[in-house]
């Protein structure tokens, strides 16, 4: 029987099939898939932000794309606006609420004093609920308004936003929980993590549960990436001795992600029993990440706690910025290949890296169930486990 399910599993990796077509792609989640909501209510990134791939800052915590990038190209629709991006956007295709800094919990005070965004995922999923219910009036107004005659702004406005019947054949992406660790292990005691680590993983399944309740079937989750491997906390939170992996990552960090990760799994599990005509694939972005870190020299990459721009220590200069340092200013540069590291800043990821992580994700390998980004609308499929 074991056997018998392999074959079916490694038949969906390698069948060409028709695969699905999603009209619309809305993403939820932080910087990692975050294309200019912090831009838009804060304030624009300053260059070298964008230089690789847009040629300019374009919202963007990289120096180029990022998955969700190259997911909308995977699936054959532009690349997402983000929802608070007031300047000539085009949802037609999809929103993209995820923002930098944000957790999946509410935040409070002290979380936006370390710097937290209070754009979590709480809010975002209201966002799009307000979105969603706005579009479906304005798509309606605008479809019965008298014909023939319509204005030039009411045939703009119609080919700029999404039909109301494609929220149920979106294809929805979540990727947040990153920024919940990481507050958790710089305010809470250690042994209240997995407490906090709970509290997130049940307020994820809720705001999930939600867009389920808004109409969304298609989910396709990442859990979190190896914390301890961004050179941010190895640089500024350095393991105590004993504590660094062969890779130089920060064994205690990488076990509170993949604890989180844990938990994560038994919410989507208890999610699938519970919504039967929903799809939720989980991907492992953890193991697409670590491996591309331990592997970094094989795939042409320096060395995983090498970043291209900034610096970070004990005089830090954000990347892109200024700081006086000893007296002289001290601008925080890029470096001259950005293609060869995975680390943009020390947070986040390269446009090389990104592309990377891409490829090895998109075909359904590290998903469970297994399956490929175009096939995540086929229930069918997912059921027959």
């Amino acid at each position: 029987m074991a056997i018998a399910t392999s074959i079916f599993w490694l038949s969906l990796l390698f069948v060409s099939t028709k695969g699905c077509h999603f009209p619309a792609i809305y993403n939820f989640g932080d910087s990692n898939s975050d294309t200019g909501s912090v831009s838009a209510a804060l304030g624009p990134l300053p260059p070298p932000f964008g230089e690789t791939f847009f040629g300019q800052p374009s919202g963007r915590y990289s120096n180029g794309r990022l998955i969700i990038d190259f997911f909308a190209e995977k699936l054959g629709v532009p690349v997402l606006h983000a929802y608070l991006d007031s300047i000539d956007p085009n949802f037609r295709y999809g929103a993209n609420f995820a923002a930098s800094g944000s957790t999946i919990l509410l935040a409070d005070g002290k979380s936006i004093q370390a710097g937290f965004s209070f754009l979590s995922l709480v809010i975002q999923v209201s966002e799009f609920e307000q979105f969603k219910n706005r579009t479906i009036e304005l798509y309606n107004q605008v479809h019965n308004a008298a014909f023939p005659g319509l204005s030039a702004k009411t045939l703009k406005i119609k080919s700029r936003i999404p039909r109301p019947e494609d929220f149920s054949r979106a294809l929805y992406t979540l990727d947040s929980g990153q920024n919940d660790i990481h507050y958790a292990l710089i305010s809470t005691p250690k042994e209240q993590l997995k407490a906090h680590i709970t509290n997130a993983t049940n307020q994820f399944a809720l705001s999930t549960k939600k867009l389920y309740d808004d109409g969304a079937r298609a989910f396709w989750i990442h859990n979190t990436g190896p914390l301890g491997c961004l050179p941010y906390f190895v640089t500024n939170y350095p393991p105590k001795a004993g504590d660094a992996d062969q890779h130089g990552c920060v064994k205690s960090y990488n076990e509170v992600a993949q604890e989180f990760n844990k938990r994560l799994k038994e919410k989507v599990s208890q999610l699938k029993t519970l919504l039967h005509d929903a799809v939720f694939i989980l991907t492992d972005m953890y193991s697409a990440k670590y491996s591309l870190i331990s592997e970094a020299k094989q795939h042409g990459f320096i060395g995983p706690m090498a970043y291209c721009c900034g610096h970070l220590g004990d005089n830090p200069v954000e990347c892109g910025k200024t700081a006086i340092v000893n007296g002289t200013q001290v601008y925080g540069a890029s470096c001259s290949d950005p293609a060869k590291y995975i680390s943009w800043d020390g947070i986040h990821y390269t446009d090389a890296a990104n592309h990377w992580i891409a490829n090895r994700i998109i075909h359904g390998s590290l998903s469970d169930p297994p399956i490929p980004l175009i096939q995540a609308c086929d229930n069918h499929i997912v059921t027959q486990q």
